[in-house]
């Protein structure tokens, strides 16, 4: 038996809320990490977007709501004396992609509600 309409649609959007949720959560780290640029002995720390976004997308199949990501430490390609592990240029890269990144799913996410809407008034 085929899977009910509604249950695919609320995949889809959950998909995408987990997406911007995670985006969100993401940019927040890579400011705090551009921040702390000048910041003695401060990491630098991301998270593994791809597995954080199938773990969220796991928890959400199960009805369960999905916990923060691990944040992982990055390893700076050459350290600094006083032991603060951000590269600027790296972390200006990263925070770019994941901007565009986010406004792409947003855009997405908006094209979704606005043919459902459509669908509904049909």
């Amino acid at each position: 038996m085929p899977e009910p309409l509604s249950n695919r649609l609320d995949a889809t959007l959950q998909f995408n809320a987990n997406a911007l949720r995670l985006r969100s959560e993401r940019q927040a780290l890579l400011a705090a990490n551009i921040a702390n640029a000048d910041t003695p002995n401060y990491k630098a720390v991301d998270f593994d977007f791809a597995k954080a976004l199938n773990d969220a997308n796991a928890a959400s199949s199960k009805g369960a709501h999905a916990g923060k990501p691990a944040t992982l430490y990055r390893q700076p390609a050459q350290p600094s004396l006083d032991g603060n592990s951000v590269e600027m240029d790296a972390e200006r890269a990263q925070f770019a992609d994941n901007t565009v990144r986010y406004e792409a799913a947003l855009r997405f996410l908006n094209g979704q509600i606005k043919t459902l809407l459509e669908a509904l008034r049909t």
